[in-house]
């Protein structure tokens, strides 16, 4: 499914600063069976390790890229990375930051 995106405008500067540095154009094709831009979710802190965010948090999934599959070892089955856009700026657990958008 193809999301229409002005419906939920994405910042079209970040769009490219993410593509420049991944070497790749973001993918534009929404799974059938994933959450639309512009849902309410909350970030939570993984109780079992450190992070990845110092704190649980409020955001909105963000337009700027379709859902991924998540690859790490210790992912779902089924879990899909969403770009989310930050209620208000974050810290990771290493305490880098200030964020205002990650792909979570």
């Amino acid at each position: 499914m193809t999301v229409p995106f002005d419906s939920v405008p994405a910042d079209a500067g970040d769009r490219q600063a993410s593509e420049h540095i991944l070497g790749r154009p973001l993918n534009q094709t929404w799974p059938a069976d994933a959450l639309v831009p512009g849902t309410r979710v909350t970030v939570v802190h993984d109780p079992e390790w450190d992070g990845p965010w110092q704190v649980e948090f409020s955001g909105t999934i963000d337009a700027m890229g379709a859902p991924v599959p998540n690859e790490h070892a210790q992912a779902l089955s089924g879990e899909l990375l969403y770009w989310i856009t930050f209620d208000a700026s974050q810290y990771d657990s290493h305490g880098d930051g200030p964020y205002r958008k990650a792909q979570v």
